[in-house]
């Protein structure tokens, strides 16, 4: 029977949304996360008002104090009953403002910090859950930049918003209440209009020079992927020689980046030069205004005190506002960033209700598969072959046949585009891929490992296994006795991407590994083949050991390795052009026996 893949849903992995999200929808994707907080946002914003509303009351008290200062010289009644109590008062409202701010901070935290988590952990599970197409196309260093950037964003806005944004409203509402009331409506108009340029002036100012922000950091972004691109490939950068080639390249981002700060930093000038003229203009109205007041008996000495007290709170917090707008906006662009990752759609997804493989024998069977990476250039014909349960089945072909690609679709890193690959009778695209994955193991030709110990690096075959089912692996493995020859054993450090390690013993590592997890299906994918014949004749016996009543797809380029399969299947353009046991195929005089005469005359050349 033919299955066709047309009939199951083939998302393409796409990038979320199609238009730009807007900075209210960036803020409407993060509530929901600060929501299951509702309570604790409730509590320090009642804090909050309290904090606002100490702050307040200190220059209507100091207003009072220095009212109060009317008493004659030697009065010693009135120092003791009005000042004091005054003074008392006047440090219990300071000390009033800081235990309520830090009480809001206290209380808000957890909202922050499980909020930055929970966005991040998702942020990571779900590229995690995107197909190999992204990983592949992706650049490393931008990409973990832009997920650093989105967690700070997170701690960025909630702060900037519930520690600046909002105090600051509630505190003008309640200046520009007492001056409209206690006072001429001057004050408060006075007041509204330098808000009104003042955050006029700063927000077109900040929109203008954002687009430089935002080159800055793209820029950075760049920088930092060939910084650990080049890193990563330090032993080829050393094999050519071109140490300076890559410092060039990096200097000339780092020269984009100067540059790019030093407009970004230019125009910062400009807005705070502007801020700090419109502030100073307000604040001479209101003093000149308070002055006259004072003058014509309509104000105390207190009233003028309290006046410029207010402006003072004020304007404070209203001096970083192009600060705390710009970084916002910034941050809001930084989130969008991360949330776009978590939009991507999954090319290759679970299907709604899709249940667990259930593995009774193991068989695998490629059923008339076609595949294509991209539509333009189709890598795999109708290939059709089975792996009965237990045996072991090698796929052979020149570079470019395919053969890897059919390992991909056995793990559905992709699925087919025709066809279908199924397990003990069940389409893999009808099972979670948390079974099929757990149900296959692999030994990859690159076997690359975390930047941890031998034996975090053997026991991540099964996570938690204790360090005797470990030693166990290893023995299998033949790489006990090495492992315990080193001064560390299992605790040695492999090195970044396992670099510490030779090939063999990277191989063999990746053969314990795999052992460990003791899945009924097993593929090799050509797990030997950057190895020396030495080492290649003896992983192959531990290989053999592996597969022993197992499942197993062996995908070889050396036709040494696989004459004990008991079929091979010859790959050639993507298609199958010849199958069998290797000495009928050998009998047959085909292409296949044309690659063996090829690779032993070539081994023979070699020896000689």
């Amino acid at each position: 029977m033919r299955h066709q893949s047309a009939a199951l849903p083939a998302p393409a992995d796409q990038a979320g949304p199609a238009q730009p999200r807007s900075d209210w929808g960036t803020l409407a994707r993060l509530l929901p996360y600060l929501w299951r907080y509702r309570w604790r946002v409730g509590i320090a914003l009642l804090f909050l008002v309290a904090a606002k509303a100490a702050n307040v009351g200190v220059p209507v008290l100091l207003k009072t104090l220095v009212d109060s200062m009317n008493f004659k010289p030697g009065d010693a009644a009135s120092l003791l009953v009005v000042p004091v109590g005054l003074l008392i008062a006047y440090g219990g409202l300071r000390l009033s403002t800081s235990l309520f701010t830090e009480l809001r901070e206290l209380i808000f935290a957890k909202a922050t910090e499980g909020t930055a988590r929970s966005i991040s952990l998702q942020v990571f599970r779900h590229l995690h859950a995107l197909s190999l197409r992204f990983h592949l196309e992706r650049q490393t260093g931008g990409m973990t930049r832009d997920i650093e950037r989105g967690t700070r964003a997170v701690h960025s806005l909630i702060s900037y918003s519930l520690y600046s944004i909002v105090p600051t409203l509630i505190e003008v509402a309640m200046v520009l209440t007492i001056l409209a009331v206690k006072f001429d409506v001057w004050f408060a108009g006075i007041t509204v209009i330098a808000l009104v340029f003042y955050i006029a002036f700063t927000v077109t100012v900040t929109e203008w020079r954002t687009k430089f922000r935002k080159e800055m950091n793209e820029i950075d972004s760049v920088a930092h992927s060939r910084a650990i691109d080049s890193l990563l490939n330090y032993e080829t950068v050393k094999y050519f020689n071109n140490e300076d080639f890559e410092s060039r390249r990096y200097d000339e981002n780092l020269e984009k980046l100067r540059r790019a700060s030093l407009k970004s930093q230019s125009t910062l000038s400009l807005l705070n030069t502007g801020q700090q003229l419109i502030i100073a203009t307000a604040l001479v109205a209101m003093l000149w205004r308070a002055t006259e007041g004072v003058v014509a008996g309509r104000m105390t000495l207190g009233d003028l005190v309290m006046v410029n007290a207010f402006m003072i709170q004020l304007y404070i917090p209203l001096n970083f506002l192009g600060v705390i707008y710009r970084e916002i906006k910034q941050s809001l662009t930084d989130l969008d960033k991360m949330f776009t990752l978590l939009e991507r759609n999954r090319e290759v997804d679970d299907l709604p209700g899709a249940r667990d493989l259930k593995v009774s024998d193991g068989a695998v069977r490629f059923d008339r598969v076609s595949f294509a990476y991209d539509p333009t250039r189709p890598i795999l014909h109708d290939v059709s072959f089975e792996i009965p349960a237990g045996k072991t089945v090698a796929v052979v072909g020149p570079s470019g046949a395919g053969k890897s690609t059919l390992a991909r679709l056995l793990y559905r890193f992709y699925d087919v585009s025709g066809g279908a690959v199924s397990i003990d009778g069940q389409d893999i695209r009808q099972v979670t891929q948390t079974s099929l994955r757990q149900s296959i193991g692999i030994v990859p030709q690159d076997t690359v490992l975390f930047n941890d110990t031998v034996e975090y690096n053997i026991a991540y075959g099964r996570p938690g296994a204790s360090r005797q089912d470990v030693e166990e692996a290893a023995r299998a493995a033949h790489i006990h006795d090495f492992i315990s020859a080193t001064p560390k054993g299992y605790d040695t450090m492999v090195g970044e991407r396992g670099l510490k390690l030779s090939g063999g013993e990277k191989q063999r590592v990746a053969i314990a590994r795999t052992l460990l997890k003791n899945p009924p299906v097993l593929i090799f994918d050509e797990a030997t083949s950057a190895l020396d014949s030495a080492n290649e004749r003896a992983i192959q016996a531990e290989l053999r050991s592996a597969a022993q009543g197992k499942t197993a797809l062996v995908i070889a380029h050396r036709l040494s390795t696989v004459v004990d399969a008991h079929e091979i299947v010859v790959l050639e353009a993507g298609r199958v052009v010849e199958r069998g046991p290797h000495a009928a195929l050998l009998a047959r005089g085909g292409r296949y026996a044309e690659m063996w005469r090829l690779q032993q005359s070539g081994e023979a050349a070699a020896d000689g």
